[in-house]
């Protein structure tokens, strides 16, 4: 049957839309890309997600309306890859839609000397129910909760993807995937999910991206040739990674709360004087070498230091300098992006949530508790039927 599904990270550069046929459920799904566009994100709505995301920075009405607008922004991707792909809305069995992170600070509860409580949690917005009126479809959304409310972490969730896809029985392969943040989805050979973790190693692209829009006037370092151009600070790297998050055992996750904008102010405040090819190339190495640590200190040690291959997604696969650069700290590892191996960087992670998409629909877990920390396996996700009979 055919599917579509979508992401948007905390990167920002666009919705990923996929369309697939798909079949099958649990170990035995069987997932064919059709279709994949990047739908682009208008400045005004980033402009507004990062007011949200800001700390203190959404109020309930901004909330509400870009909840609503990100619906619409979702509805429209749907429509623009059935359109590039020849294929009626009509045809597509559902869709499966992240939505866009606003928050995500999950773990302990806890309460505060005057009585009040934090409770942990997670918060996507862009409203389902426009892609399914609009379409006349199931829409399949919401995914992160159930995990958050199984005592996980709610990340990362595309482990259960790459045992479908990606596993083999002949080599240690760990899964990277650098979006705004970076993560890993270790398989160990001839894996089932029991075998599998996955954990956020940090930093992806968000840090080197703030510090491109605020320095240079640009979204993000096309290719990794600002990078190319500057020195690597090590003294300041050596103080970025006494980071806190960076001792934490797995499962951890983390995002923009910790590594984003205020990060990236503190960053370059604390280094007026820094020049601004090696303050973005000083964050890229902080990247780089969060990855290569996490994979060190976490990783090699359960696979009896036998880490054969780091295979890299996301949009980070797109800078070579940052590649390379993470390459050139694990120098026993075979590191490649996923398009060597004939898959599609960008696509990664939108099919990734078509696959969870089909489990919510059949009725079947897809977290990995060993990846997120949950007490159990669960069924992921919230469905909105279609409004009307089709």
């Amino acid at each position: 049957m055919l599917a579509i599904g979508l992401m948007s990270g905390t990167s920002l550069d666009g919705v990923d839309c996929v369309l697939v046929d798909i079949d099958g459920v649990d170990e035995s799904t069987r997932v064919e890309l059709r279709e994949f566009i990047t739908y682009p994100m208008p400045d005004a709505t980033k402009a507004r997600i990062l007011e949200a995301v800001a700390p203190g920075g959404g109020d309930s009405r901004l909330l509400c309306s870009l909840h609503a607008e990100l619906g619409h922004l979702f509805s429209r991707a749907v429509a623009a890859v059935c359109e590039k792909a020849g294929v009626a809305p009509g045809d597509v069995a559902f869709v499966a839609s992240h939505g866009q992170t606003i928050w995500h600070e999950p773990g302990a509860s806890r309460d505060y000397a005057d009585g009040s409580r934090f409770h942990a949690g997670t918060l996507q917005l862009g409203d389902a129910a426009a892609i399914a009126f609009d379409h006349n479809i199931r829409v399949v959304y919401d995914f992160r909760a159930m995990d958050v409310a199984a005592g996980g972490q709610g990340a990362p969730l595309v482990p259960f993807s790459e045992i479908v896809l990606y596993g083999s029985t002949e080599h240690n392969r760990v899964l990277l995937n650098i979006g705004g943040i970076g993560n890993v989805t270790v398989l160990p050979r001839g894996s089932r999910a029991g075998d599998v973790f996955a954990f956020d190693t940090g930093p992806g692209n968000m840090a080197v991206d703030e510090a491109c829009r605020r320095l240079f006037g640009v979204e993000y370092d096309e290719g990794g040739r600002v990078t190319a151009r500057g020195r690597v600070d090590e003294g300041v790297l050596a103080e970025l990674l006494k980071h806190g998050f960076f001792g934490m055992e797995p499962p951890k996750s983390t995002g923009r709360e910790m590594f984003g904008m205020q990060f990236v102010e503190e960053f370059l405040a604390a280094h007026p004087q820094m020049d601004p090819e090696d303050a973005v190339a000083t964050l890229t190495e902080f990247t780089a070498a969060s990855v290569a640590d996490a994979c060190e200190r976490f990783v090699a040690p359960r696979l009896d230091g036998e880490l054969d291959e780091l295979i890299v997604g996301g949009g980070g696969a797109h800078n070579a300098t940052l590649v390379t650069r993470i390459a050139a700290r694990m120098p026993n590892t075979h590191v490649c992006t996923q398009d060597e191996l004939g898959y599609s960087s960008d696509a990664k992670e939108a099919v990734a949530f078509a696959v969870l998409g089909n489990q919510t629909l059949s009725g079947r877990p897809s977290n990995v508790p060993s990846a997120t920390g949950a007490c159990e396996s669960v069924v992921l996700g919230s469905v909105i039927n279609p409004p009307r009979s089709r």
